[in-house]
């Protein structure tokens, strides 16, 4: 069975294809893979009849980002395909059933964050006659699918008819033998595809097509790439990939960061509303990141920790909990994830990704290390005196500290200062692990409290509080000399 037809067997389901395609005459073929050590049988199945419509956008969305979306009929896999990039030759496939005429809401989902609130219709009919060899190894495993295509497609009222070969690794990941497989269609008259897939083929996208030119302006590149880098994220956080929440929240900050600091290069203000649109999105991510934070923080810990130091029902006040507020900060960022007002802010994102870059020479206020440096001073020199106050001024001053040091890393790393960028996110990292020590200490404290009304034993409580309170000393103690490194890496 292959990973296609054990992918059908429930409701929703993704794989990764890695296949390369080729270009062929008419008149040419088929290879012959006799001779190959790793191909013990080749069996070659019934021709399949395969008829795919394909959706997309009125301004073909989908295809830009290089993604299908299709309903196809006929062959073993029969049912809605989404195809999204995942590298050279690789594709992740998501695969639901045939239940309806309409794009699955949980398809178009996934795509959510490119296609917003347009509208899906068909966009091309492709119908295939497909030859298949199944390539098995010595133990009877598929290794790999040779196909040979015979494809009819239709866009409006235009029609084309194509012949192309297809090779795709099935139960291997063995990107040699697909180089070896590739050389015998080579052989046979072949030629690499022009085109990513048959939908690029019809609507003309090459293969290796590129984006037109991007600004020589590198804080216009980083905005561009930042943008770009947003849209992967929030498709990471609509499948609960792992860290996903907390990647997008970085993403989010970086764009916040730059266009903040080169609001006259975008036309903004202070008070621009896309700023204050990117900090509340942050913000409520954050409930989600903060709880994914002290989950696996607590899980490590209590792992550490000796059986007989673990009293009461500490995992499931810890780490439970934690994951139940993670779930629901998660459905709440989800929520806000497909609504008309997160639309119109990707909206924006995009217009401000490709505003005109200034002209060179046009005088414009420029995007100051100076300033940003300054501010990472000023909060530190306020931090020193808060230190001689409460902890909690302290630890306030701290958090500044570590959010000014991250604005100028964003700045230093969009124009190309290394060493600032890196002595900044030093700092950023180092306050960043006291400010999740300070978080982690509040939260257990009122846990305690929980736990002792309860009647529970809250000596672990207390280990795990001391943990963090020597965490965040060490981070203190090591600041200076971050600081020191950056002032260096200034001057």
């Amino acid at each position: 069975m292959t990973a296609k037809t054990a992918a059908q067997k429930s409701k929703t389901n993704r794989y990764t294809e890695i296949e390369r395609k080729y270009e062929v005459s008419g008149e040419a073929v088929a290879p012959s893979f006799d001779g190959l050590t790793s191909v013990t049988h080749v069996e070659r199945s019934p021709s399949q009849s395969l008829d795919a419509v394909y959706f997309d956008t009125p301004d073909h969305d989908l295809a830009a980002h290089k993604i299908t979306l299709r309903r196809r009929t006929g062959g073993e896999d029969a049912g809605w395909h989404l195809k999204l990039p995942a590298g050279p030759d690789a594709r992740t496939e998501v695969l639901t059933p045939l239940e309806s005429e309409e794009v699955p809401d949980e398809l178009r989902d996934v795509v959510l964050a490119v296609v917003r609130d347009r509208p899906l219709a068909p966009v091309a009919r492709i119908e295939t006659t497909r030859h298949v060899q199944r390539l098995r190894g010595a133990d009877g495993s598929v290794l790999a699918e040779f196909s040979d295509d015979h494809v009819t497609a239709t866009a409006g009222e235009n029609e084309q008819q194509w012949r192309e070969w297809e090779l795709e690794l099935v139960e291997s990941d063995d990107r040699l033998l697909l180089d070896r497989l590739g050389n015998r269609l080579l052989d046979a008259g072949a030629a690499p595809s022009a085109h990513g897939s048959k939908l690029a083929r019809v609507l003309d996208s090459p293969a290796d097509a590129r984006p037109a030119a991007e600004p020589t302006d590198p804080v216009h590149r980083a905005v561009i790439e930042h943008n770009r880098e947003l849209v992967l994220w929030d498709r990471a956080v609509r499948s609960d990939t792992f860290d996903s929440v907390h990647q997008m929240r970085v993403t989010i900050r970086k764009l916040r960061s730059l266009l903040k600091e080169s609001e006259e290069s975008f036309g903004l203000t202070d008070d621009a509303w896309v700023l204050d649109e990117l900090r509340q999105l942050a913000a409520l991510l954050g409930v989600a990141r903060d709880a994914e934070v002290l989950a696996a923080k607590y899980a490590e810990a209590l792992d550490e920790l000796p059986a007989q130091l673990i009293r009461g029902p500490v995992r499931e006040r810890l780490v439970d909990g934690a994951q139940r507020r993670y779930d629901t900060g998660l459905r709440r960022s989800l929520k806000a994830m497909r609504t008309p007002r997160y639309f119109r802010l990707l909206d924006a994102l995009d217009e401000l990704a490709h505003t005109p870059a200034p002209a060179p020479g046009t005088e414009q206020k420029p995007v100051s290390l100076d300033a940003a440096y300054k501010r990472v001073r000023k909060a530190a020199k306020n931090a020193r005196a808060a230190a001689e106050d409460a902890a909690h001024d302290r630890d306030e001053a701290l958090h500044r500290i570590r959010k000014s040091a991250k604005r100028l890393r964003y700045t230093a790393a969009a124009t190309g200062k290394r060493k600032v960028s890196d002595a900044a996110k030093t700092i950023q990292s180092l306050l960043g692990d006291h400010q999740d020590a300070v978080v982690s200490r509040n939260h257990l404290s009122q846990q305690a409290e929980a736990a002792h009304a309860a009647g529970e034993d809250t000596f672990t409580y207390g280990l795990l509080y001391q943990r963090e309170d020597d965490l965040a000393e060490r981070c203190r103690e090591q600041l200076d000399d971050a600081l020191k490194a950056l002032a260096k890496a200034m001057s």
